[in-house]
């Protein structure tokens, strides 16, 4: 093979294996996005059915609540983030319209939960796994453009909101706290609708993916 040929095929293989890496990033995010929210709702459950839970040690908040707030409290500033990246990036105009939702429909629900915590004096309890999958997903969107953009955006945020209703509906059936079950019962139709629009649109997806 030339020599000319052989260093063709070499930058070649590099950009295949440069886009294979940030596609696996990108659904590495959507695992640990996905791993992260179920853990967390399931978690939430088990304290709710342990009746021993009682108050968090130091927030004044009943351990369920306690769980529902670190993983609320991520999930809305991360779906502005990620929302803004697809926003500017994605190729279709129903995705750029989706992602231009996440982030106008995010910002209150971010107000609305500060504004909780802030009358209770409650801070935040950090969830490190949460937020590192969250880093993981928007930084991965960055580097991302076209179809693997579209896709990896649509994929997680399939993923997102499904975790995120179940995370909801146990704070509306299990949770203590007065304030937060409102909140949740506020902002569940509004996941629930975010969902039915991200399976329409992985859907569509999967339809212009397809050999035709």
């Amino acid at each position: 093979m030339p020599i000319k040929d052989s260093q063709t095929s070499a930058r070649i293989g590099a950009l295949d294996r440069h886009g294979f890496l940030k596609s696996s990033a990108a659904r590495a995010g959507i695992a640990f996005v996905a791993l992260a929210l179920f853990a967390g709702s399931q978690c939430g459950r088990a304290l709710a059915a342990d009746s021993s839970s009682g108050r968090s040690r130091s927030e004044g908040l009943a351990a369920v609540d306690y769980n529902f707030v670190a993983q609320a409290n991520l999930g809305a500033p991360f779906q502005i983030d990620s929302g803004r990246v697809a926003e500017a990036k994605a190729t279709t105009q129903e995705i750029r319209d989706y992602a231009h939702l996440m982030v106008i429909t995010h910002i209150p629900v971010v107000d609305a939960l500060n504004n909780i915590l802030q009358q209770k004096n409650i801070k935040a309890p950090p969830n490190p796994l949460l937020n590192g999958a969250y880093r993981a997903m928007v930084a991965s969107l960055k580097v991302e453009d076209g179809a693997a953009l579209d896709r990896d955006y649509i994929e997680g945020q399939v993923q997102y909101q499904k975790g995120n209703a179940a995370l909801f509906r146990n704070e509306i059936e299990n949770g203590y706290d007065a304030d937060l079950k409102q909140f949740a019962r506020a902002t569940l139709p509004k996941i629930e609708d975010h969902l039915e629009r991200a399976l329409k649109l992985a859907k569509d997806e999967r339809g212009r993916a397809a050999p035709q």
